[in-house]
């Protein structure tokens, strides 16, 4: 009989109808089943998501759980409200579009366990498949420092678990970032996190998409001057780090367009090239 571990696993859905089974599916497929998996409709406008959501909710009524929001709030209110319904001693979140490795939460919440005094820990992630030679937990982890936190986000969510009542939650009024937000909270208040040297999530899309990446790139930028400027406002940054941070952002910006505006001229000159 499979081992039932203490973990809520979180899922925002939002017109996701042609993921979510896989993402699913993946945490069927784990060695250790979490005690429940709740499904947040974030008032997905399609009734192909709600079908689907409900189809797996009767597929596995034992531990799915499905909550539907009246209003749209994005991903961080979503998972916020699965998170204050859930009955794990720890939570962990998975997008719609992504899946784990079949041992990840045994791995992962064996690590939590011989560890209580850690407060949120992340790991690896691949883009494609992930290998099936991952067949062991070792003990490397490397301790993630405030200024490491607040200088680059080290975690994809998914790949995030995190002790039920760590006192932050994503701030809902943000739609970008808002996740690097919340990493940065928890450790601003000198709770203790740490990065898992194992790739157990599979990001099925690119981090940055190429349609309207220049769009994504300053809407990213902007929710960084604006999660600075938020832990500033609760004493969490100094002015001078504030100031710091700020001036880390609009060089990373500027970068982020000149990767892009190469990207683009080197696609443009291939794609000319071949037409000679």
């Amino acid at each position: 009989m499979t081992r039932t571990v203490d973990v809520s696993v979180v899922v925002p859905c939002y017109r996701c109808a042609q993921t979510i089974e896989r993402a699913v599916q993946s945490v069927a497929d784990q060695t250790q089943k979490p005690l429940e998996l709740i499904l947040v409709n974030d008032a997905s406008p399609d009734a192909e998501t709600a079908l689907c959501l409900r189809r797996i909710r009767d597929r596995h009524p034992q531990w799915v759980r499905v909550v539907s929001l009246s209003v749209n709030g994005g991903a961080g209110h979503a998972r916020n409200e699965g998170w204050s319904l859930a009955k794990g001693r720890y939570i962990a979140f998975l997008d719609a579009d992504d899946s784990w490795h079949p041992r990840k939460l045994e791995w992962q919440f064996a690590f939590m366990q011989a560890h209580p005094d850690i407060a949120l820990s992340g790991h690896a992630h691949v883009i494609g498949p992930i290998s099936a030679s991952i067949n062991a937990l070792h003990e490397k982890f490397v301790s993630i420092g405030k200024w490491a936190v607040l200088i680059s986000n080290p975690f994809v969510t998914p790949s995030v678990m995190l002790r039920s009542d760590v006192p932050h939650r994503f701030r809902q009024d943000r739609r970008h970032m808002e996740d690097h937000l919340l990493w940065m909270d928890i450790v601003s208040d000198n709770l203790q996190v740490v990065k898992l040297d194992l790739p157990l999530v599979n990001i099925h899309k690119p981090l940055v998409g190429v349609a309207g990446l220049s769009g994504q790139v300053w809407a990213m930028s902007s929710a960084d001057w604006g999660n600075y400027g938020q832990l500033f406002s609760s004493k969490k940054l100094s002015l001078h780090e504030l100031i710091l941070l700020w001036i880390w952002v609009a060089l990373k910006f500027v970068r982020r367009l000149l990767l892009l505006n190469l990207r683009r001229f080197a696609k443009f000159f291939l794609g000319y090239g071949r037409r000679l």
